[in-house]
């Protein structure tokens, strides 16, 4: 019989020597690339130090060697993503900082390129090679469950439908549930028989002396005690609980973007990414698109319009203009074969190129490279009244693209069906965003524009 305990303390170790062995064959990788052998000059020795106890640094920080066994594989990716993103905007910030050292951009390109590769797939087959172990008996927690109800039965059945989270069952104690395999008062004699590691107290059924006589007794024997309420019912919400003064208030609205650490890694991915988009893309395109535009029609080279933004505040949204300029015209939305619409463009709007002057205001902080997008002012007004909860999707700053435009939500917005499916995107995005989500959304909308959209018109 499988040992159930206790394979988890090497876990961190574990995980922080697979990253590094990750980080120097991806420097390793980038010195046969950059100079067609392994040695490299000695100034990238001191860079490759650097990398290491960055990245260590970074580790603990992001806190990396810690494993929530309900969480899913994309929410431990986001959480590594979350660090490389910290870890190149410091890179990134570093190459600019040194520049007389004139370190290669190929050389730090394919390090990263192949750390992030390995990163990501020794991580995913380490989750599911420890989820397969769980099922044949090894690294389980013991669980002893206390009380009864509808709730304490959904609990045991997650347990038995998901053997892979590693959660043993050694009893149920309850002083009404005829099922119970023992008393509330046994608890203590169960727990130390049974070596319990976690101990589930359903709060109704207990007092409030109860409860704190079974956090006495676990804390004095290093047991977890986990509570279960009515409001786990709310399954819809996210819930997080605050400490005003002595009084803990649970927060049932809470979005993941009201955490300072995930505002953080969003905005330096933003200022990196929109970086990049500027200096490598926009400073010659710019001049190109802009003289076309000139010597098609007369006008400004950007239509700037005022947009509602993170909590319905206005600033100035730059596209490329691609109509024909009148003064003092009213709002419009654009509609297939529409005549103000000039040849260049048509182009420009089939190929998202008239977004691009958005990474300006990515940039400048005013949008996000993902969010929901921002809509002419009109429009809202139109639309609000009409659908629930329609600003929620402003609690968050609008992005160059979205969830509702990488399904498909894009271009005229018609009928109430078309924004309403928008707008429930949206707001999924809000309360559900994570780093995994923006790569995804980004990936899927590079392949909305490579494979053609009939509504960008």
């Amino acid at each position: 019989m499988p040992s159930p305990h206790r394979y988890s303390k090497f876990f961190p170790v574990i995980f922080l020597l697979g990253d590094l062995v990750s980080l120097n064959f991806g420097v390793l990788s980038a010195s046969y690339y950059r100079f067609n052998s392994f040695q490299y000059p000695s100034e990238y020795a001191i860079l490759h130090v650097f990398l290491n106890i960055l990245w260590v640094l970074i580790f603990f920080s992001s806190r990396l060697q810690e494993i929530n066994r309900q969480s899913r594989l994309l929410d431990h990716l986001n959480r590594v993503l979350s660090a490389l993103v910290i870890n190149l905007s410091i890179v990134f910030a570093m190459w600019f900082a040194l520049q007389p050292v004139d370190y290669s951009r190929k050389y730090l390109f394919v390090t990263y390129l192949v750390f992030t590769l390995l990163l990501l797939t020794w991580r995913s087959v380490w989750h599911y090679f420890i989820r397969y172990s769980r099922t044949k008996g090894y690294n389980l927690r013991n669980v002893l469950i206390v009380g009864g109800g509808d709730l304490i039965e959904n609990l045991i059945e997650h347990f038995d439908l998901n053997p892979e989270l590693g959660y043993n069952l050694v009893g149920i104690l309850d002083d009404q549930t005829p099922e119970a395999t023992g008393r509330i008062d046994d608890l203590e004699e169960v727990a130390q028989r049974e070596r319990a590691d976690i101990i589930f107290c359903h709060l109704p059924t207990l007092s409030e002396n109860q409860i704190a006589d079974i956090i006495d007794f676990a804390e004095n024997n290093l047991i977890k005690v986990n509570l279960i309420s009515q409001f786990s019912r709310l399954m819809t919400h996210k819930l997080s609980i605050e400490q005003y003064g002595n009084i803990p208030i649970i927060n049932v609205n809470t979005i993941p973007l009201d955490y300072e650490i995930n505002r953080i890694i969003k905005r330096g991915f933003d200022i990196l990414f929109s970086s990049l988009v500027l200096l490598t893309i926009l400073s010659w395109l710019i001049p190109i698109i802009g003289l076309l535009i000139k010597l098609e029609s007369k006008g400004p080279v950007f239509f700037k319009q005022r947009r509602h933004g993170k909590g319905n505040s206005f600033f100035l949204c730059w596209k490329f203009r691609t109509m024909t300029h009148q003064e003092g015209a009213q709002f419009k939305q654009a509609q297939k074969n529409d005549q103000r619409i000039t040849k260049i463009g048509s182009i420009l709007r089939k190929t998202s190129i008239d977004e691009l002057p958005q990474f300006i205001n990515v940039f400048i902080g005013d949008m996000s490279v993902v969010g929901p997008r921002p809509h002419p002012i009109a429009l809202n007004e139109t639309f609000q009244p009409q659908i629930d909860r329609f600003w929620q999707r402003h609690a968050v700053k609008p992005g160059i693209t979205g969830l509702a435009q990488a399904k498909g939500f894009r271009g005229e917005t018609a009928a109430l069906s078309d924004m309403s499916g928008r707008v429930k995107l949206d707001r999924f995005y809000v309360k559900n965003w994570s780093l995994t989500l923006d790569f995804k959304i980004i990936l899927l909308t590079a392949l909305s524009i490579i494979q053609g959209d009939q509504k960008a018109y």
